[in-house]
């Protein structure tokens, strides 16, 4: 799994640093660098090219588009360390952006990184159909604004020291981690221009991984070593986060994220043992220490 998802990495890594050395140089690529690389794990990547695979998608177009996707998380992850937001310092074992570079510098990088996304998507270099194209950046735009992560990330602040069902938990989890994930899903299936209940399959596919992946990480914020996840621990109860931990208990928590793989499971039966790579790419996310 580790060579896998390094590979990945790697090739997705020079896929964006090609596409903007291409754009030319301004005043904020230092600052929107130092937020996308070298990255993380591109776990969003793997569900892709894992999707993808199941669809018979050609890996080099799975990296263009799964660059672009990294752009929207790198972009979301900026913002969510600002002292406005969460409050951050560190990410990915490293000063965060704003640390680095000042809260307007890292607010403008993550700006400039989901306009780059879009450009991605719209280039040449991505060999699909230009109304394909237009349907995957208007499906990555929904999924990182209002209806998405922003949305998302406007519930959690609104939510923290407060009372909240688990529906509502679980809907702004979704949002703000699950849309991304969701596209992910649902990419592979626009570019075959298959149905839109197909569409809608994959992204209630994406929307549980997403949710699998918040609960996670929640449960390393809860429990995991700091030096680990190259980020601060324990900051989810001191802030009051209303997460599924806090409102079910650890165990419970687990066993819930269990729930989730094995109903995503069961709804991938019909792929065989082509399904195979994204089993495994759930059981990393649940199992991972950072």
């Amino acid at each position: 799994m580790k060579n896998k998802l390094n590979k990945i990495a790697k090739d997705t890594n020079i896929s964006l640093k090609n596409f903007i050395n291409k754009q030319g140089n301004s005043s904020l690529v230092p600052a929107i660098k130092y937020g996308l690389f070298p990255g993380g794990k591109k776990i969003r990547s793997k569900i892709l090219i894992d999707i993808g695979s199941l669809l018979s998608i050609n890996y080099k177009t799975l990296i263009i588009i799964g660059a672009a996707v990294e752009c929207i998380h790198a972009y979301s992850l900026i913002h969510d360390d600002l002292p406005c937001m969460d409050d951050d310092e560190i990410r990915r074992g490293k000063p965060s952006t704003h640390v680095k570079f000042g809260e307007s510098t890292a607010v403008l990088a993550g700006n400039s990184l989901q306009t780059i996304a879009c450009e991605i998507l719209a280039s040449p270099s991505l060999k699909i159909k230009e109304k394909i194209k237009i349907n995957l950046i208007r499906k990555l735009s929904q999924c990182s604004g209002h209806l998405g992560i922003a949305g998302g990330q406007y519930l959690d602040l609104n939510y923290e020291k407060k009372k909240i069902s688990k529906k509502k938990i679980i809907e702004m989890e979704k949002k703000k981690t699950g849309k991304l994930f969701s596209f992910c899903c649902a990419a592979p299936a626009i570019i075959k221009n298959k149905s839109n209940k197909e569409i809608e399959f994959f992204e209630n596919i994406g929307l549980n991984i997403g949710l699998l992946f918040q609960i996670a990480d929640d449960l390393i914020d809860f429990r995991g070593d700091s030096k680990k996840a190259g980020k601060k621990t324990g900051k989810d109860q001191k802030k009051g986060k209303a997460t599924l931990i806090s409102l079910l208990g650890y165990r419970n928590a687990i066993k819930y994220c269990d729930k989730i793989i094995i109903d995503i499971n069961k709804n991938l039966k019909k792929y065989g043992s082509n399904s195979k790579n994204i089993r495994e790419t759930l059981d990393y996310i649940l199992n991972r220490d950072k």
